[in-house]
């Protein structure tokens, strides 16, 4: 993914006036002992107390401050926040500062915490360290993983079930299509596997374009454009990384899009390229196929493109057209993804904020609001059932949001931490009732995955090289649930 360069100083420049000031007001221990601390008799016994508290608070699902290793354990009552400890320290205005008190969890008894543990949370870590996971897909019980050690991971029931490699670049995008699977690489190139043997063994059958098309377009000059200076590539071929796949399998068309600034059209039935669009001023980030016709692209250059298709059944061909530009701004769009079954399209850009419309009629769209809660660039979307959208972000978490029955306001639900790196890749699956990953997400299942009592599976892959796996419940919007982890430890909510 590119995107634009944004100015602006240190994100915790402000962050260190605090600690300045808490590190000037911490009280020295080498000072000689005032006639106070003569009338508390029983300070070590607190000190004690109040170190065995921190100990817990470490597994605790409670949200505790951590801006400073000295700051005092806090607790709530009746919406107060209230020291343990009555010390020079918890006396002094910082313990006041907001950068220290954490925030509020309303409507969360403490006892509530430990009778709901298995409702949200991670049950799974996949970890291989063999280098960054830039994509994932979820095929039922099976999980694919793509990283920039050209490796394909196959994964289920959190084991390692099989794998295959390409010769060159990293893999960007993983996209199936029954027992095909298509990958676009760092290199330019879109390969083409199929699965054998229940998904154990995966043949590679091509790429694309075909090794025929490139030589037979090779022999025309017409099939030339101009990339650099003293510099052509084939018009069917990618000359930079392929960043993003989208198949339409009703029409039988896969999209790819490249930093190249174009978007190419291909037929899955014979690996050919239909078209090749130059479709944006900078890199094409991420492309989105809605069918009947539709399709949308969003760029580094900040804008999102919607496209229709014109076939031409006499040549066999197809044209498609610019409709308009939905989005333009400054900040690079970095993902999109589309709720089919409520028709609500979401955009995430690289200054963290999500854009989403609402197809109308007419295949109208209309601009319905921003969901604003991470702090850094949205870098992967995904849906579940016809009201859920999960964003993952370079701040390291996954926000879960759930629309509402009638308008378009949405609620944070969950926030998902505990990656080490920036989350790249997102895939969201229904849970079946025994808890594991339903076969297919039809959209009809996807609106009979809107009960109260569906759970959600999400695989978040990330840059610390790992994949994690949650469990999430899609129930009411009541107050946001933060699921913590540590390390591989499992993390929780209410």
């Amino acid at each position: 993914m590119r995107s634009k360069r944004s100015g602006g100083g240190s994100l915790y420049k402000d962050e260190q006036e605090p600690l300045k000031v808490a590190m000037s007001i911490v009280p020295r221990h080498d000072r000689r002992p005032t006639f106070a601390s003569f009338l508390r008799e029983d300070e070590k016994e607190k000190a004690l107390s109040a170190r065995e508290d921190e100990d817990f608070a470490a597994y605790s699902p409670r949200r505790f401050s951590e801006a400073s290793s000295t700051s005092p354990l806090l607790y709530e009552a009746d919406g107060m926040t209230s020291p343990l400890i009555t010390t020079p320290f918890t006396m002094s205005p910082y313990v006041k500062s907001p950068w220290i008190i954490p925030a509020p969890m309303k409507d969360q008894p403490l006892e509530q915490d430990y009778c709901d543990f298995p409702r949200n949370g991670l049950i799974g870590s996949l970890v291989r360290k063999e280098g960054h996971v830039y994509s994932l897909v979820a095929s039922g019980d099976l999980l694919y993983t793509g990283s920039d050690s050209k490796n394909i991971r196959v994964w289920k029931n959190f084991e390692e079930f099989s794998g295959f490699k390409s010769n060159s670049g990293l893999v960007k995008a993983i996209v199936i299509s029954g027992d095909r699977i298509f990958t676009g690489h760092q290199d330019g190139k879109i390969r083409i596997w199929r699965s054998v043997l229940q998904g154990n063994v995966h043949k590679r059958v091509g790429s694309l374009p075909k090794w025929q098309d490139r030589v037979k377009s090779s022999m025309n000059p017409k099939s030339y454009v101009k990339v650099r200076r003293h510099r052509k590539a084939l018009r069917i071929t990618h000359f930079d990384a392929v960043s993003c796949l989208s198949l339409d399998e009703e029409a039988g068309i896969l999209y790819s899009g490249s930093w190249d600034k174009t978007m190419k059209v291909w037929r899955t039935s014979d690996s050919r390229c239909m078209e090749s669009v130059t479709a944006h001023d900078d890199a094409v980030n991420t492309v989105l196929a809605m069918g009947r016709g539709m399709v949308l692209t969003g760029s580094a250059d900040g804008t999102v493109k919607v496209w229709r298709r014109d076939l031409n059944v006499r040549r066999n061909a197809t044209r498609h057209v610019l409709v308009r530009v939905l989005l333009s701004q400054e900040s690079a769009v970095t993902s999109l993804a589309a709720n089919i079954a409520s028709d609500v399209i979401y955009c995430g850009s690289s200054d963290g904020a999500v854009n989403f419309w609402t197809v109308l009629r007419g295949r109208e769209m209309r601009h319905e609001g921003v969901l604003r809660g991470h702090w850094m660039a949205v870098l992967c979307l995904a849906t579940g059932g016809s009201r859920l959208v999960f964003s993952g972000s370079a701040d390291k978490s996954v926000r879960v949001w759930r629309r509402e029955e009638s308008g378009s306001a949405h609620a944070c639900i969950a926030t998902l931490t505990g990656h080490a790196g920036p989350i790249k890749c997102l895939a969201v699956v229904a849970e079946e009732d025994n808890g594991a990953a339903a076969a297919s997400s039809s959209s009809e299942e996807e609106e009979e995955g809107d009960r109260p009592d569906q759970r959600w599976r999400v695989y978040s892959g990330s840059l610390d090289r790992s994949v994690r796996v949650w469990s999430v419940a899609g129930g009411s919007a009541r107050a946001e649930h933060v699921i913590r982890t540590a390390g591989d430890v499992w993390g929780r909510s209410n």
